[in-house]
């Protein structure tokens, strides 16, 4: 069966695989040579043209030093409704009243400098948070085990990150004012950093206020978003901001560049969401801010 568009399920799945190859900083050709999948199935892996088999996720995680829990649950999504499984759950035993929608990732582990997170941003790795319809009564009826993981990794508001870099990562680019702007998953700030502080705004999203004590540099980023958000981090320069542009944005982590700072310094981020959408160019959300001082 040919599919050209992937489905949410497989786009969300692919942007958390990409955000993880990002973080191990191998190239399409070194993935290949690293484990025992080829170079043009990675790519059909990465593109959400295809559902990797389940081997080939756990040895992305393993390679990324990132627990394999979270993939493994949007693996199950993804290849469920790539099987035809989910079709034929929904139709046969979806319970009356089930949710038709659940939360996006968290991410780095959505998803870690993770958040999983393709993301167009910490990489498009992958990694943040498409609509998933229907996915809650799925899970119930096709992999119950898997509705409890997705359950603990895309709902629950605390940090997460690796514990440490890939081995196979080459560290860091940059350093201190040389990352001004810089984008902190490129230039590999976004392995192993700190939370500085999380939040969830009044319409879903999650955000995360992250610090790189490597690169001397905050940034901030966001996931079970919609097209059209917004998130802006600030410390005492320039204020660097981000968009959720399109559905592989909104299906992935997006992150804000970065910007310097240094210990007992407050970094501030401020959420804007997207128009109300009516026809008369309706009026932007309102602004929702937090803020943390880097330690």
């Amino acid at each position: 069966m040919t599919r050209t568009t992937p489905s949410p399920e497989r786009a969300r799945l692919a942007a958390a695989l990409r955000d993880l190859r990002a973080r191990t900083g191998l190239s399409m050709v070194g993935l290949a040579e690293r484990t025992a999948y080829s170079k043009s199935s990675w790519e059909r892996y990465l593109n959400g043209k295809s559902v990797p088999p389940r081997d080939a996720v756990r040895e992305l995680c393993r390679l990324a030093s990132e627990p394999e829990g979270r993939c493994l649950a949007l693996w199950e999504i993804a290849e469920s409704e790539w099987s035809g499984r989910a079709a034929q759950a929904g139709r046969t035993e979806t319970p009356a009243g089930a949710p038709s929608e659940v939360p996006s990732p968290v991410p780095e582990p959505v998803p870690s400098e993770a958040p999983a997170p393709a993301t167009r941003d910490e990489t498009r790795t992958g990694h943040r948070g498409a609509a998933v319809a229907v996915l809650a009564s799925v899970c119930a009826v096709v992999v119950g085990g898997v509705a409890i993981t997705l359950f603990l990794v895309l709902g629950q508001d605390a940090p997460r990150t690796s514990s440490s870099a890939s081995p196979s990562a080459t560290g860091p680019r940059c350093k201190g004012s040389a990352c001004e702007g810089r984008n902190p998953m490129d230039m590999k700030c976004g392995v192993g950093p700190q939370t500085l502080a999380s939040y969830r705004t009044s319409s879903g999203a999650m955000l995360e206020l992250r610090h790189s004590e490597t690169c001397g540099t905050s940034w901030a980023r966001m996931w079970g978003t919609r097209i059209g958000d917004r998130l802006e981090v600030t410390a005492d320069g320039r204020p660097r901001s981000a968009e959720v542009e399109d559905e592989a944005d909104a299906a992935a982590y997006v992150y804000t560049p970065m910007t310097t700072t240094r210990s007992g310094q407050v970094v501030r981020a401020c959420f804007r969401p997207a128009s109300d959408g009516r026809s008369d160019g309706g009026s932007d959300g309102e602004e929702e801010c937090f803020e943390s001082r880097v330690r």
